[in-house]
């Protein structure tokens, strides 16, 4: 074996557990403060329209997306609607237990079961949801559950290579950086580069239980700011 970078190597050991994975389904994923809801237009399309334009950062969270800004409301729910329809990517709504209200939209997709692989994406927060313990509790859930639940041996996590904040919340989250894939796409007539993060089955558990700790009451104080950052951790 010849070392990749960090405590990964290289490997072509024999996999001993070659049952496929399981495949996600349209099931309510819970949390602490958040649950994810898949995703549906009539229920969760006033919320998320809202929560996508009023954001002082809107066009820039678009800027990023493949979909163009939506217009108005009506455009908004016509691109939900093709939204909500395949099963790769599988879509949720991040609803805030408390208000009941929908703040944000994460998916699984790249859904390869025989590989036992699965990626995070097509994340977006609205203003309310970002930088926040429940932002973390919402993808920490599917962490979770793509690991836990489904059996995955690979988590993924891509984004455009110019997307600070999207690579900076995958290494805050743990996950491991292995490169950038140039001229990788064509997004709305301008080049993208991606940024390629994995998490293996191997580092999994470590990583759980640092943002279990985290995630913990006893990790703030009386007026919810943390105590000790997700990154010292």
């Amino acid at each position: 074996m010849t070392a990749l970078r960090g405590k990964r190597t290289l490997s072509s050991a024999p996999v001993n557990e070659t049952a496929p994975a399981c495949r996600p389904q349209r099931v309510v994923i819970d949390a602490q403060s958040v649950r994810l809801e898949p995703l549906d237009t009539d229920r969760h399309c006033r919320d998320l329209f809202a929560a996508s334009h009023r954001d002082a950062d809107a066009a820039r969270l678009w800027h990023f997306m493949s979909q163009p800004a939506c217009a108005d409301e009506q455009d908004f729910r016509l691109w939900l609607a093709k939204t909500t329809e395949p099963e790769d990517p599988l879509a949720f709504a991040i609803v805030d237990k408390l208000t009941g209200r929908a703040t944000g939209m994460a998916s699984f997709m790249r859904i390869a079961p025989e590989q036992k692989s699965i990626e995070i994406g097509s994340i977006w927060f609205g203003p309310k949801l970002k930088r926040t313990r429940q932002a973390t509790e919402a993808l920490f859930s599917m962490m979770g559950h793509a690991f836990d639940h489904l059996g995955n041996r690979r988590l993924e996590w891509k984004c455009d290579a110019a997307n600070d904040a999207s690579r900076r919340a995958a290494e805050r989250l743990g996950f491991c950086f292995e490169g950038v894939f140039f001229q990788h796409m064509i997004v709305k007539g301008r080049n993208r580069d991606t940024a390629w993060y994995s998490i293996t089955d191997i580092e999994w558990p470590l990583i759980r239980e640092r943002i279990e700790a985290w995630l913990s009451p006893a990790n703030f104080d009386q007026m919810g700011k943390q105590l000790r950052s997700l990154s010292e951790l």
